[in-house]
């Protein structure tokens, strides 16, 4: 007698839709594109728009078989599903001759314009390290894809919502021509977020250009705005306190050495914009900036400075010491500093005493990178014994971080080894429920 029951269906059959999306959501584009061919309902499953919201798509300049089937496999899908596209990302992987950036460029000019016709989603672009001041950029190259870039930004001008373009490293001209494609249809940008930092190329003083003032006036509602110290001017401030002081949240500024950073900007400017602007903070990265002169004119005291990033580059100077900077300048921020970091080179001064009575006047520290030479680990225990257990008693709601990397002279490290662990024997039940705590010895031999 046959058996004409149906055939017991897999569990998979009944799983509803979300839960199916939600497991297409982890599969990479072989792996979808194969659980598509399992049944109409899986097929079905693979057009679902929210699985191609966001993309990122890498150009290598040496590809091996898997990278090029990656990178195909990416330009087809962004193609076929771009009208869902919400967050593109592009990546450069070692561009190292003209044959790849004219490549990347024609390929770049298709999918900019597919895109441009067919989406209206798009609301994040991110396109890192160009490096277009490279020799590897053809100047005709180079401009077409500018203009690529520009015409597609207008076309998006309306939903844009976050744009980063650091490293690009434009001129003055192709940089403002970039920004202000963000502003072409209304003259006026509400874009939120962008990220310029490394944007122009490098030595320029864009501080002082009537152009660069004309194009950032055009953006009225900026949250963050992330860039170089190269760009700050009073003329500046002025214009972000009057377009964008209502949202504007974040300044993140980079100061470099090889970028020009000697232009005076008032402490007033700086207050004028803090005041009509109370949600701001100010976050300073400085790379071989190192020189207390060179800090002073910088950080003014009317400046509202969350965290402070200080990376000398195994800066070397027999004539400049740490310790003005430590005693004089950051105390003026202890009422408000919570993220502190210092890479220094300074084994010709000790700080040890200066580096503790400045991270304990800081009452609002919450993350404290140190790596620097210090002459014994007096400085952690104290540290635990104030600070730490400061904020766990009074910010029950944040974990507080403290990386600490010390260096030794002498190979052998278990003096040192021994005392940190009595450090965390004696802490324990504070590192271990509060603290995200990284500390090591290093033999520098």
């Amino acid at each position: 007698m046959e058996d004409d029951s149906e055939p017991e269906q897999s569990s998979w059959a009944h799983l509803p839709d979300v839960c199916l999306r939600h497991v297409f959501h982890w599969l990479d584009d072989r792996d979808r594109s194969q659980a598509a061919l399992v049944c109409k309902k899986w097929s079905w499953a693979m057009y679902s728009g929210s699985l191609w919201r966001s993309r990122t798509i890498t150009f290598y300049g040496r590809p091996s078989r898997a990278h090029t089937l990656e990178f195909q496999s990416a330009l087809w899908y962004v193609k076929k599903f771009g009208k869902y596209l919400e967050h593109l990302e592009i990546k450069l992987s070692n561009p190292y001759n003209t044959a790849f950036t004219q490549k990347f460029q024609v390929t770049m000019r298709g999918l900019l314009s597919h895109l441009g016709r067919c989406n209206s989603r798009l609301v994040s672009l991110s396109i890192k390290y160009l490096e277009l001041d490279r020799l590897i950029w053809k100047n005709v190259v180079r401009a077409q894809f500018i203009k690529n870039l520009a015409t597609f930004l207008n076309r998006m001008s309306k939903q844009l919502d976050y744009l980063n373009l650091k490293g690009a490293r434009v001129t003055l001209e192709e940089g403002c021509e970039l920004l202000n494609s963000l502003s072409c249809l209304t003259n006026k940008s509400f874009i939120s977020e962008i990220n310029i930092e490394d944007f122009f190329t490098l030595h320029l003083h864009v501080y002082s250009s009537t152009l660069f003032h004309q194009t950032m006036s055009k953006f009225h509602s900026l949250v963050i705005l992330t860039f170089n110290y190269n760009c700050i001017s009073d003329e500046l401030l002025d214009i972000l306190r009057e377009h964008s002081a209502h949202s504007l949240c974040a300044l993140n500024i980079k100061c470099h050495i090889h970028d020009p950073h000697g232009q005076v900007v008032w402490g007033m400017s700086w207050a004028n914009l803090a005041k009509r602007a109370p949600k701001l903070n100010v976050n300073f990265f400085f790379e071989r900036v190192m020189k207390h002169d060179h800090l002073a004119r910088i950080l003014l005291v009317e400046i509202p400075v969350r965290s402070i990033s200080l990376r000398s580059c195994y800066f070397s100077d027999p004539d400049w010491t740490m310790r003005p900077t430590l005693t004089n300048l950051l105390p003026a921020y202890c009422h408000v500093l919570e993220k502190l970091t210092l890479e220094l080179n300074n084994d010709h001064e000790l700080l040890d005493d200066e580096l503790l009575q400045l991270i304990l006047s800081c009452k609002r520290l919450l993350f404290l990178k140190v790596w620097a030479f210090l002459s014994s680990q007096r400085l952690l225990v104290m540290n635990f014994n104030g600070l730490s257990l400061l904020h766990v008693s009074e910010r029950h709601d944040c974990h507080s971080c403290i990386q600490v990397r010390i260096y030794t002279a002498r190979q052998e490290t278990s003096e040192e080894d021994c005392l940190l662990c009595a450090i965390y024997r004696k802490f324990k039940y504070l590192i271990d429920s509060e603290l995200n705590y990284f500390v090591i010895t290093y033999p520098m031999v």
